[in-house]
């Protein structure tokens, strides 16, 4: 009796993603509420008082590349006085402050006694509202947790991959080797897809980037992409959050905007037709690098 070979996962669900780019599936939505940048004026948490000057350009940009909202700064010392913790792993950002100090004049046209003012500088680091715990920042998100699924939180975490819930943004961060997803409270059920799925696909995607660290996978895409590696990267990812969402039985199909995110970046590499099964092939490594940090036990029941 001839055995059927059992269909290969990442086969089956590359070959439904290049149906559904051909197709032109239109451009990607983002399954959370993204309230985008809002230039309100830093605030420190504790004191009250405005940040001025190159501070407020600072931590704009901070509030900027990293999705923060809320617009209150405090050191480490001041959120721990009033009862907050920054976590582990995160990032301040740089200020500084000026004291006015008073010395004496020297030279030979200074008269005795006589003083002068000299402004010094002195550099401090503070984090934002949503890198500390034990803090509700006034406009925060009412809470609205998603319905958690077991097997992909157990997956995520015998990976050991550090996973930050907060702010508005979804990202793989290098410089801290953390992973960055949106507020739960900010996913939304819409386009065929749950709240919980919608967050696990996102989480997924980023797994995918952690995976591709230098401690890790040390993945590079080489001349071939040049410009585009970027993109490259993006469509990897994006394919490998497919495949895990069908390994972890969280989707059996690929989503529709699986493909749209794919075909948005496809659009971006253009010359190369055969792009997406180089990104194919770089997501199955991805995920059977994730697959071989779980027990053994959890590895049978995926395979």
């Amino acid at each position: 009796m001839t055995r059927t070979a059992r269909p290969d996962i990442h086969q089956t669900i590359t070959a439904k993603i290049v149906a559904a780019v051909e197709a032109s599936p239109g451009d990607p939505v983002m399954p959370w509420q993204r309230g985008g940048f809002k230039a309100v004026l830093p605030k420190n948490a504790v004191t009250g008082h405005d940040y001025r000057g190159i501070n407020v350009l600072s931590l704009w940009v901070t509030a900027l590349d990293r999705g923060y909202e809320a617009g209150l700064f405090a050191t480490y010392k001041q959120w721990a006085s009033i009862g907050a913790q920054v976590r582990q792993g995160e990032s301040a950002a740089p200020i500084v402050f000026y004291r006015e100090l008073e010395i004496a004049r020297e030279g030979e046209e200074a008269d005795e006694g006589e003083t002068a003012t000299v402004r010094m500088a002195r550099g401090y680091w503070v984090f934002a509202a949503e890198q500390v715990d034990g803090f509700t920042a006034p406009n925060a998100l009412p809470p609205n947790p998603i319905l958690r699924i077991a097997a992909a939180d157990a997956y995520v975490t015998a990976t050991g991959a550090h996973v930050v819930s907060s702010g508005s943004r979804a990202c793989y961060r290098p410089s801290t080797d953390t992973i960055h997803v949106p507020d739960e409270a900010r996913f939304f059920d819409g386009d065929g897809r749950t709240r919980s799925e919608s967050f696990y696909s996102v989480l997924g995607h980023e797994l995918v980037h952690w995976s591709g660290a230098d401690a890790r996978l040390k993945r590079t895409l080489g001349q071939r992409f040049g410009d585009d590696a970027y993109a490259m990267e993006e469509c990897c990812a994006e394919i490998g959050a497919a495949f895990l969402c069908a390994r972890l039985g969280i989707a059996h199909e690929p989503h529709p905007d699986h493909a749209r995110y794919v075909h948005h970046w496809l659009k971006v590499m253009k010359a190369d037709a055969r792009a997406i099964f180089a990104a194919a092939a770089r997501a199955q490594e991805a995920v059977s690098y994730l697959d071989g940090l779980q027990s053994p036990t959890a590895q049978q029941s995926a395979a």
